[in-house]
């Protein structure tokens, strides 16, 4: 829908001064060990305080892993490495044989425990492929994320290294702990040492790879609980306090890290400025929040705050936000933009009427500081702009995470050039107009008929997958009985028979069900392992029978009879949910 007369006077107004101004105080000041992390939080707060913001800090203690140094030694010769922060430390060296096993090259970033997905089809025998591994030091081409990582380790492996793929070393994370850990949680922390070297230097030790030869991993991190500083703003609605927008991003980086994600805490900032010079205009309360731990800690900022607001979030938070790596040099699309099913038609309006583009989603990762699926919340962005595919291509770059698709992403190279002022002043907007449209509107914008859609599809791939293994036909049908139950319940929302506020409550109540069946394994309130989530993953087994690795069916039948069991009972509740409001 085009701006109306208020949003593009507030849009117009707009200016980067306040929020580059931080980007250029952060380029200069690393934020990765503790002590500078929480210098950053006060940079934060006495630039938000200079704008007459309301800043609360938190200060949680929080678990964190801070790599320090890392080595590769074979043959007399000494290389480069950092390990990724939560990989066991190898302060006194390791020493085992080093094996080269070949990386699938289109799965270089998954976060896939799937041994076929890791290492290509060819891999069909795991305890032949343990066996190979076993006591050795396992070097392959890729990333040391946490699904690799516990892959290699399950399979007895001493060690890994990995070859990124360009000049530089990328820094990273390897624990599969989403946050900082309980009881049952640290004991998945990686017990073995993980190390990422450059590719030049990767080719040259792959190559002496026989299985047979000695390598010696050496590393050191900081590990341990330490006071993080949290600040949050929060902007009052006039006719609705109770109900907020939570939109966040996380200010502690890797060395300076401008494109991630200095630019978003200035985006932040400068969204918490222009909303409260006009916070006569919101009708729900806006929640800005700032967070560490998410480089060094696994997201243990935003995970401490789901923790002990969760049921404030739960009661009261109608959409997240999350805010990382906008406003990049060359970051001109918004192709790859994260977003939820029920709310693309929300945010490609955003998108076009500040760009002109018409933006393509993906699905939201089990990845950034998305700590609030098991809460059930709808949400949208992570990543948002970022280069287009040709200009990718174009110069030679590899596909990463962050920084707008630069290379620098998780380098030292990730200084103030990765920042582009006026990308920045339009990631911006985009941002302020999203949250400022869920804070003003008479209803609220998630469309779960879309989210149905999504389901049928979602069905559709697993029964095919499947084939005869498993009967899909009651669980389709449950969703084509909610789908219709929703075309009731928006046609009479359309019609006024069911007034804004019953509506808006019913679909609030409605992600809290569909939210959870579509990203989430564990319970309410509880974190789900940091590796990738498929849609749907209590029926995700199904995609094994596609193509399996030994005899797996009973086992597959088993998973999806517990599967279907709670994707019908969700279906039921949000079915019933619904009909109860209805005329």
């Amino acid at each position: 829908m085009p701006l109306s007369k208020d949003e593009k006077t507030i849009l117009d107004g707009m200016t980067i001064d306040a929020p580059w101004a931080l980007v250029e105080r952060f380029s200069r000041h690393p934020r990765w060990r503790p002590e500078d992390v929480n210098k950053g939080a006060d940079m934060i707060v006495e630039a938000a305080t200079a704008l007459g913001l309301p800043v609360e800090t938190h200060e949680p203690t929080i678990y964190l892993s801070i790599p320090l140094s890392g080595s590769v030694e074979i043959d007399g010769e000494t290389f480069r490495a950092k390990p990724p922060s939560m990989s066991r430390p190898a302060r006194e060296g390791l020493q085992a044989p080093l094996l080269y096993v070949p990386a699938n090259p289109k799965n270089l970033r998954l976060y896939s425990r799937d041994v076929r997905d890791v290492f290509g089809e060819s891999f069909t025998d795991w305890e032949d492929f343990r066996a190979r591994i076993e006591g050795r030091v396992l070097i392959t081409e890729g990333f040391g994320n946490p699904a690799l990582t516990s892959l290699v380790e399950e399979m007895g492996a001493a060690g890994l290294i990995v070859i990124n793929p360009g000049k530089n070393i990328h820094w990273g994370t390897s624990s599969t702990v989403w946050g900082s850990p309980g009881l049952e949680d640290r004991k998945r922390h990686p017990a073995i040492p993980v190390l990422a070297v450059n590719n030049e230097d990767g080719e040259t030790i792959r190559a002496l790879a026989d299985g047979k030869r000695p390598v010696t991993l050496q590393s050191d991190l900081q590990e341990g609980w330490f006071m993080q500083k949290v600040p949050t703003v929060t902007i009052p609605g006039s006719s609705d306090p109770d109900r907020f927008v939570f939109v966040h991003g996380h200010y502690d980086s890797w060395d300076v890290g401008v494109g991630d994600n200095a630019t978003g805490d200035a985006v932040l900032l400068g969204l918490a400025d222009a909303l409260w010079r006009n916070r006569e205009q919101l009708a729900r309360s806006v929640r800005v929040a700032w967070w560490p731990g998410h480089s060094t800690g696994r997201y243990s900022g935003s995970a401490w705050y789901a923790d002990h607001f969760g049921l404030d979030l739960e009661e009261n938070c109608v959409v997240q936000i999350n805010c990382d790596s906008p406003g990049c040099r060359w970051a001109t699309s918004y192709h790859k933009t994260t977003c939820m099913s029920e709310l693309h038609g929300f945010v490609t309006e955003v998108i076009e009427d500040v760009t002109g583009q018409t933006p393509r989603f993906i699905r939201p990762k089990r990845a950034g500081d998305y700590s609030f699926y098991n809460i059930g919340i709808s949400s949208h962005f992570m990543l948002s702009s970022t280069m287009t595919d040709e200009a990718l291509e174009e110069k030679g770059h590899y596909e990463v995470s962050g920084c707008g698709g630069n290379i620098a992403w998780h380098t030292e190279d990730d200084q103030m050039e990765i920042a582009d002022r006026d990308i920045l002043l339009s990631d911006l907007k985009i941002y302020t107009l999203s949250v400022l449209r869920h804070a003003k509107a008479e209803h609220l914008a998630m469309d779960w008929r879309a989210t149905v859609r999504e389901f049928s599809q979602t069905l559709t791939n697993y029964e095919e997958a499947a084939g005869d293994a498993f009967d899909f036909a009651p669980l389709k049908t449950a969703a084509k009985a909610l789908g219709q139950t929703l075309e009731r319940f928006h046609a009479q929302t359309e019609e006024g028979k069911i007034d804004a506020q019953t509506a808006n409550e019913v679909k609030m109540r409605l992600a809290r069900i569909l939210v959870r069946i579509n990203f989430t394994r564990e319970p309410a309130f509880m974190q789900d392992p940091a590796v990738a989530c498929p849609a749907l993953p209590g029926l995700s087994a199904a995609a094994a029978l596609a193509r399996p690795m030994g005899d797996i069916v009973n086992e597959v039948r088993t998973d999806l009879r517990r599967g279907a069991n709670r994707y019908i009972a969700a279906m039921r509740d949000a079915r019933v949910l619904v009909e109860a409001h209805l005329a």
